[in-house]
């Protein structure tokens, strides 16, 4: 599958760039930025809130911004937030978290605003996705799930933090498609974000989930939720009693990422005290020590690279959407 191979396209642009020529443009290297605002484009408590209140943190830890405000404008699958970036055009103090989701809900919502009219500051992480059940729930392994959701595909509830097109909807329609479900046949619900998938997992309306494991090592730590497999191509260090896909005996490797975008026509040197604060975030012991706290894989690319990966990327996901009928 076309995404299953998003995390090598990461490794062939694994650099720090984004800087001007212009040196009146570059940022002062003294001082920390100030009136940053970083949007979430869906609810509090799912990946991307996590991801952008991380970065907020590390940012005001390191002294390298003061004063950053998060806040949420969730809606149509992140395609609200993308609306209302492009809309700040020329507000260089504002940015957007995303990633794979609302790469898809461009389509799926028929989004008038893209991607393709944002600014692209950087691609912060990869995550491997994981299948999780309520800890009460029938199926111990990935494999009892398989053969449950076969003999009655309809009638099994996934649920997922995205709308259709989204990384928790790819994931479970690849899924399918490798265990031999036909994924017209999936019985898919969509949530907005993981602080919607949670509750619904939790309170069994769903027989399991499909999302960035990242949303519920909280949970799965309490033991309040049980990963039957993670999607990765080798174990999670955060879960290491837990299979992959592949080693289960399931041919399908699945990544999700995320990333950061600003309003279009920013000012130059705007550009550049975003791409610097991130880099340097990136390059602190705080960032290295919350990657590893998430189990999130370092995928940091800043700039015109980050805008090459994002045109590949929509490119993939309408491949997909349009042979599943969910975009023309």
């Amino acid at each position: 599958m076309l995404l299953a191979s998003t995390a090598l396209l990461a490794l062939l642009s694994m650099t720090a760039c984004g800087a001007t020529a212009d040196q009146n443009d570059q940022p002062d290297a003294g001082k920390p930025a100030t009136g940053l605002r970083l949007m979430v484009p869906n609810a509090a408590g799912g990946g991307y809130d996590t991801t952008a209140r991380v970065a907020a943190k590390v940012l005001e830890d390191a002294k390298i911004a003061t004063g950053v405000q998060v806040f949420n404008l969730p809606g149509a699958g992140g395609t609200v937030g993308l609306q209302r970036t492009v809309n700040e055009k020329g507000n260089g103090k504002l940015a957007m978290q995303m990633g794979l989701g609302v790469v898809g809900a461009t389509y799926t919502s028929k989004s008038k605003a893209t991607l393709t009219q944002t600014t692209p500051l950087a691609k912060l992480i990869e995550e491997a996705g994981a299948i999780v059940v309520p800890k009460d729930s029938p199926y111990k392994t990935i494999g009892d799930l398989v053969t449950a959701w076969k003999a009655n595909p309809k009638g099994l509830a996934v649920g997922g933090g995205s709308s259709p097109g989204g990384p928790d909807h790819l994931l479970p329609m690849q899924l399918a498609q490798a265990v031999g479900i036909n994924p017209k046949d999936v019985n898919f619900v969509s949530y907005d974000g993981g602080g919607e998938l949670l509750p619904a997992l939790l309170g069994s309306k769903i027989a399991f989930g499909a999302s960035g494991f990242g949303e519920f090592l909280d949970q799965v730590q309490s033991g309040q939720v049980r990963v039957l497999a993670v999607t990765s191509e080798q174990p999670v260090e955060a879960l290491k009693d837990v299979p992959t896909l592949k080693s289960s005996g399931i041919d399908l490797v699945f990544t999700n990422w995320r990333g950061i975008v600003a309003p279009p026509e920013i000012s130059a040197e705007d550009k550049a005290v975003w791409i610097d604060a991130l880099t340097k975030m990136h390059d602190s012991a705080e960032w290295k020590a919350e990657l590893t706290k998430h189990g999130w894989t370092d995928a940091f690319v800043t700039g015109d690279e980050f805008g090459k990966f994002l045109t590949d990327q929509d490119k993939a996901v309408a491949d997909i959407l349009t042979k599943l009928g969910l975009a023309a």
